[in-house]
């Protein structure tokens, strides 16, 4: 069957023209660094973040982990957000590879304040770990892809910065706040001591992510990137995709925006769910269905042997993700048959 694949924005595929330039990428053995297009990808990615030096990292998990690690000493504790992606889906990554604990704080929808981060700082007492780090997720995935507003990120940079305390952005969908906002990439960058960002999702290279920051905290990634197994060879391939990625499918995200609109809309009368539409800020539409009988597992069952492809984000919420792989007809599809099922309660 030929589904309606609304999972996520990694479930795309390389276009012909991106086949074609990974096909044609001049490549190295990257570990000694001597791969030109993973050179090129790493220079034009730390310009656009306007940062010293980045990394190619096979994916946003090691990136983010990258980070937590050149940030933090073991013992250390990391402020994120209860709903972020590094808490959530990064497989207790940040207690495995660094040591560390995390500090989770509730957000609105999302968005941490930097008067919640001010009272979420340990004190120096001798019994309490070390807050060295805090991570901010912009967009921000479980909450619907919601944009961290700009105003915020920078007050919290500032506490941050008082507090000596280092400031890491998981910005896997940095590019879709960027075109929804017309505030460059680098605008936002500038408030952090690290960025990671994925061209795997919503820009449609098949592999990659990059973790941009300083040379020397660059370098020191770089060190655990080995460690950590993710050290490739002749990856300009990959890096190929993700420069054609960055140069040709940046823009055209406000399709799938406009898509994610489309299908909030027509979803917003069926009975027994709710969407909150000023939340489909992006790409991502979060389907509440705790007002009906059946569970997330039964009706994403259902809607796959009707030809659908949705996720569980919750014990009471589904997903859906536009991307450059689903048209508009099939969004208007999806809809109709979302609400054929879902209309009867």
């Amino acid at each position: 069957m030929n589904w309606i694949d609304l999972r996520s924005d990694t479930v795309t595929k390389p276009s012909r023209e991106m086949r074609e330039a990974m096909c044609a990428a001049e490549v190295g053995d990257d570990v000694y660094g001597e791969d030109p297009t993973v050179n090129l990808l790493q220079e034009r990615t730390a310009a656009i973040l306007g940062k010293e030096a980045a990394l190619f990292v096979p994916s946003g998990v090691m990136s983010n982990q990258l980070a937590i690690k050149t940030h933090t000493q073991p013992g250390d504790e990391v402020i994120v957000e209860s709903e972020s992606h590094i808490f959530n889906y990064e497989t207790a990554g940040a207690s495995f590879l660094s040591n560390v604990q995390l500090y989770t704080v509730n957000g609105n929808h999302g968005i941490l304040n930097a008067e919640q981060i001010t009272q979420s700082i340990r004190s120096s007492v001798y019994y309490n770990p070390r807050t060295s780090l805090v991570c901010l997720e912009n967009t921000h995935n479980k909450a619907g892809g919601t944009i961290y507003p700009l105003e915020e990120i920078k007050s919290i940079s500032e506490l941050a910065r008082n507090r000596n305390i280092a400031l890491h952005l998981d910005g896997a969908r940095l590019w879709n706040a960027s075109v929804a906002t017309n505030i460059m990439p680098k605008e936002y960058a500038q408030f952090f001591d690290t960025v990671s960002v994925c061209f795997s999702k919503g820009l449609g290279a098949p592999v990659g992510s990059a973790l941009a920051g300083t040379r020397e905290k660059i370098e020191k990634a770089r060190k655990y990137r080995k460690i950590f197994g993710g050290g490739m060879r002749q990856a300009g391939i990959l890096a190929a995709g993700a420069l054609f990625a960055l140069e040709h499918n940046m823009e055209r995200l406000k399709e799938d925006h406009k898509k994610a609109k489309l299908l909030a809309e027509q979803l917003q009368r069926v009975p027994g769910i709710y969407i909150d539409q000023e939340y489909v800020q992006t790409n991502i539409v979060v389907i509440d269905i705790r007002e009906r009988k059946e569970s997330p597992g039964d009706i994403l069952t259902q809607l796959k042997i009707k030809g659908v492809l949705l996720s569980e984000m919750g014990s009471t919420t589904l997903r859906a993700v536009t991307h450059l792989d689903v048209s508009v007809e099939q969004i208007n599809s999806a809809a109709n048959i979302i609400k054929s099922f879902l209309g009867k309660k």
